[in-house]
């Protein structure tokens, strides 16, 4: 295992002491394989944060918990690690406990654990339950500054959200299919990856008033509980398909739209319409081979310096007046990738 970062810095990155990290590099026996693991991954993260050990300012170490499809998390760490360097004086450094699919008692058990720990911030996409609701207000309470990622936790104290307006996306999301799909009759395809999130429930909401104020003569199908995992969510749009003969297009609110293409396509049904969310890597191979038609993105390095700029604000280190935590939602089709997406 590697040794060239300090035991200190392996210790705090992976919230553990320098005697059981110590223990874990020296191989010695006794040591949980969880634990080995921890290690193992504080040192990859540190690999990937090099040019922030060892720089001169007042140092601040991040948590980011988050459950989401891999490929949704580790866009967030592209943005994370790309927005750190530019807010110097202060230096930080993450530590990730990412998750596609997390029970809620777990969830509670790693903000707890961070509660004993410390941390001098969390950014949290997470379920709005009860369980997880208190345990975030105690964190907030033990004086540890709470972001929320993409889908809010109010009345928990969190110090900001940060994000698209997922309503707005909703209602654009409905426009854009009512004004593809025409004056119907049929029914759209509405994936979500669980029902627990409060921002993936908000922007089904703006699309279901949306599509009814304006686009009376086209309906929904909803399907849930799919995680945004392919084999799952094409396992449900499958299903509905077979179901509906109607379905004409699809708002993927959740993700797994690979998945939803194949399942049309494995049908011999034709999708005269799709909208998704967030330009990932997915999203940009469907939307360059034209199988979907529109993205709803955010520019998820903004997202990320605002959320940093907010762990500032909470630690007294710049001035009360916020910045906006809602991100611009921007109509993404194949003819006008931005220049960045060339990268993923």
């Amino acid at each position: 295992m590697s040794r060239s970062f300090l035991l200190k810095d392996i210790a705090l990155q992976a919230g553990l002491s320098l005697a059981t990290v110590d223990r874990v590099l020296n191989e010695r026996p006794g040591v949980r394989e969880h634990t080995i693991r921890r290690v193992r991954q504080a040192i990859g993260e540190l690999e990937k944060q090099r040019e922030q050990i060892g720089l001169s300012g007042r140092k601040f170490v991040l948590d980011v918990v988050m459950e989401a499809p891999s490929r949704f998390s580790e866009a967030v760490r592209r943005g994370l690690e790309q927005a750190m360097p530019s807010l110097q004086p202060v230096i930080f450094r993450a530590r990730y406990h990412f998750a596609e699919t997390r029970g809620v008692g777990d969830t509670v058990a790693i903000i707890e654990a961070l509660q004993r720990r410390g941390s001098n911030g969390v950014f949290l996409k997470a379920p709005d339950v009860a369980e997880v609701r208190g345990a975030t207000a105690r964190l907030v309470g033990a004086g540890v500054p709470v972001v929320t990622l993409v889908t809010d936790l109010p009345d928990t104290g969190r110090s900001a959200y940060v994000g698209m307006d997922n309503r707005a996306a909703g209602e654009t999301a409905a426009y854009l299919l009512g004004e593809w799909l025409g004056d119907g009759p049929a029914r759209i395809l509405v994936t979500i990856s669980s029902n627990r999130f409060r921002g993936e429930e908000e922007r089904e909401m703006g699309f279901r008033q949306a599509l009814r104020e304006r686009y009376p003569a086209l309906g929904i199908v909803e399907v849930s509980e799919g995680h945004g995992l392919d084999r799952n969510t094409g396992m449900l749009a499958r299903a509905a398909l077979q179901e509906h003969a109607d379905i004409a297009g699809v708002y993927s609110i959740g993700g797994g739209n690979r998945a939803v293409v194949d399942a049309f396509a494995s049908l011999g049904r034709p999708c005269r319409a799709f909208v998704g969310h967030d330009l990932d890597a997915d999203n940009l191979e469907l939307l360059r081979a034209g199988r979907i038609s529109a993205v709803l993105h955010h520019d998820l390095g903004q997202d990320m310096r605002n959320a940093c700029l907010h762990i500032m604000r909470a630690h007294g280190l710049l001035p009360k007046s916020p910045v906006s935590g809602m991100a611009n939602i921007q109509v993404i089709t194949p003819f006008n990738l931005p220049q960045t997406a060339a990268g993923l």
